[in-house]
């Protein structure tokens, strides 16, 4: 678990970490609140360690500026002020709870741990995953009472698995919560460290590993249990998944908490809205006020359509258009205002649609067909091929094998040469043929071939056919794993890091809930000022402004993106409202990729953030391929 420690006595700072660490928690330092304010947005952390007297934002400052964007997790105080109304305005700041120093450090631990019992699972109780218990108390990680000897590293790797039973960590995602900046290792680290802990498991004799490895997106906690085994059979086909209509309404349900989150605002932005229309028929409408409430009315129109208000966000953009006229507001631009600000208060009382938000459905199972005579080939593959999220589909023969093909065309074959034409026919070489046959009909099809047989000719007669790969008999499954996954193209993911920068908190957040269920790391920023640094430390391979926002605005931001080489060819999407062919224009001129018009709906959102992905990693595999084409060339 990770901890933002906010405390600029250096020596304090050094002795507080240390005992942190001791604790087997994952600390990172900060001597002064900007630079905890961009560490909090920036990294995903279990709860905040904050100094009140600390530079250039003190504590009670920082605390504030994070609840108002909607930050969630714990923040205890530590304080030398221990007056009541020094306690007070902490809490009322929106701190958790506090320790006056000096602090007894037992008792401050004690504290944190009660903090982080809001997590799924109390910080105090033990983890189980079937016989393997790790006690934070302890820290004693032990299968079946006998003791595992991990590292720290280790241990902190299997708690962050058994806190989070059905999230997947990308590498770099175990980096953020496992390490802090100044010692990251590289991603290989996090590889070594697993291969080390399965070591482990296999040496005390555990035979079942609980860390599941998801291709192509990193790992997670397996299950505890698995389903009873099917009957093998002639041939079998895979399950596969279907859509779970409970992961929409999930994701239905966080949105909605994150609406009535910000619903106060909202209302703020009405009330605002109602002044100005008010003081419009005053004749007091100020040019300060005037501004502030396009403002608003700009930023309700690009948060509300996410939201499911497709038509508030709409009447927002009428409102900003109304405001922005260049001739003077008179009584008829009076009366619209009122008419378009109370249609969208009375759109808000109304239930969201669900019309914005579209979830991912689970990737379909990739295929292997076995087309062996030994039908135990398949099952003993069956097991293990789920690392490759994969399922198994097994013919003893070439016809039945024909078959299988024209039911359902599989990502993979392995093929055994001698395997018979029917269950009558000889054993023949016919598997030669049906080879020829089946590559050049489907030549993209990746076939392995899997035989007894093995010399020269054989081998250059595979390859003649359109054999991929030749593997010996007999070999072990993980043997034939490793040779299929060398054959298997990689599966297409959307998985990439996404940096949004939007002035409109509400906007960020329903952005990321939308973005995150497809793979998306996303993180977000609503101060443009903070906008370089945080683009080289979060390293996007995708990045969405915002056109118009305050001091920096899109336009400011993609220029700057492009004028550096190491940044040029970073993909860029501009969301805005003004999609005229003279705004479009300017977008492009200053090396946008792409927009995403307002009121920004979820599916198109996703559409063309993946959309834009693959085709930047496409164009990088063909720029790679001429590089190495011409690397080749005499």
């Amino acid at each position: 678990m990770k901890i933002i420690l906010v405390e600029d006595d250096e020596p304090a700072s050094a002795a507080l970490s240390v005992a942190l660490r001791k604790q087997n928690y994952s600390v990172e330092a900060a001597a002064d609140g900007e630079t905890a304010l961009e560490l909090a947005t920036m990294l995903e952390c279990d709860l905040i360690l904050l100094d009140l007297v600390i530079p250039k934002l003190d504590g009670i400052s920082l605390c504030r500026k994070l609840r108002e964007q909607g930050y969630q997790k714990p923040i205890l105080l530590l304080t030398a002020k221990d007056s009541p109304q020094d306690i007070v305005t902490g809490l009322d700041a929106g701190a958790d709870d506090y320790v006056v120093k000096p602090y007894n450090l037992p008792e401050l631990m004690a504290r944190i741990r009660a903090l982080l019992r809001r997590g799924t699972a109390p910080v105090t109780e033990t983890l189980t995953w079937l016989e393997l218990c790790l006690n934070p108390v302890s820290g004693e990680v032990t299968w079946s009472g006998q003791s595992l000897g991990v590292t720290a590293t280790e241990y902190k790797l299997l708690e962050l698995f058994l806190r989070n039973p059905q999230r997947v960590f990308s590498r770099s995602a175990i980096i953020d919560r496992l390490w802090s900046f100044d010692d990251s290792p590289t991603e290989n680290a996090v590889t070594v460290h697993i291969k080390d802990l399965r070591q482990k498991f296999k040496a005390i004799g555990i035979d079942k590993d609980p860390i599941e490895t998801v291709y192509g997106l990193g790992y997670r906690l397996k299950p505890a249990t698995e389903p009873n085994p099917e009957t093998p059979e002639t041939e079998t086909t895979p399950k596969q998944k279907t859509p779970n209509p409970g992961k929409k309404l999930q994701a239905i349900a966080s949105i909605a908490q994150i609406l009535e989150k910000y619903r106060p605002r909202l209302n703020e932005q009405i009330a605002l809205l109602r002044q100005a229309y008010n003081a419009l028929a005053e004749g007091k409408l100020t040019n300060e006020l005037q501004q502030l409430a396009i403002q608003e009315a700009h930023k309700l129109a690009g948060s509300l359509g996410p939201f499911g208000y497709l038509e508030g966000s709409n009447l927002a953009r009428k409102i900003e258009y109304l405001l922005m006229s260049p001739t003077p507001l008179g009584s008829a631009e009076t009366y619209q205002l009122e008419q378009l600000t109370r249609s969208l208060a009375e759109e808000l009382t109304k239930p969201p649609t669900e019309s914005s938000l579209e979830i991912p459905a689970p990737a379909k199972a990739r295929t292997l067909l076995v087309v062996d005579s030994d039908r135990a080939i398949a099952t003993a593959l069956k097991s293990q091929a789920a690392q490759l999220g994969m399922g198994i589909e097994s013919a003893l023969t070439l016809t039945a094998a024909r078959q299988a093909i024209a039911r359902t065309t599989p990502d993979l074959i392995l093929l055994d040469i001698a395997c018979p034409e029917t269950s009558t026919s000889p054993g023949e070489k016919a598997g030669l043929r049906w080879l020829q046959e089946v590559a050049h009909q489907f030549p993209t099809l990746p076939i392995l071939v899997f035989t007894a047989l093995d010399n020269l000719a054989d081998r250059v007669a595979v390859s003649r056919c359109g054999g991929r790969g030749f593997l010996l008999k007999p070999a072990s499954s993980e043997q034939i794993l490793k040779a299929i996954a060398q054959v298997l193209p990689p599966k297409a993911t959307p998985e990439a890091k996404v940096l949004i920068v939007d002035d409109d908190p509400a906007a960020l957040a329903v952005m990321k809930e939308l973005l995150q269920p497809w793979g998306l790391e996303v993180t977000t920023l609503d101060n443009p000022e903070k906008f370089w640094k945080i683009l080289t430390t979060v390293a996007p391979h995708l990045l969405i402004l915002d056109l118009e926002m305050p001091k920096f605005n899109g336009i400011d931001l993609c220029q700057v993106v492009r004028q550096d080489p190491n940044w040029g060819d970073l993909p860029i999407l501009v969301v805005t409202a003004h999609t005229d062919a003279q705004s479009l224009r300017q977008v492009f001129a200053v090396g946008a990729d792409d927009f995403i018009g307002k009121p920004i709906v979820g599916p198109e959102l996703v559409t063309r953030i993946t959309s834009r992905i693959e085709r930047d990693r496409f164009r990088q595999q063909l720029e790679a391929l001429k590089h190495k084409t011409k690397e080749q060339q005499p």
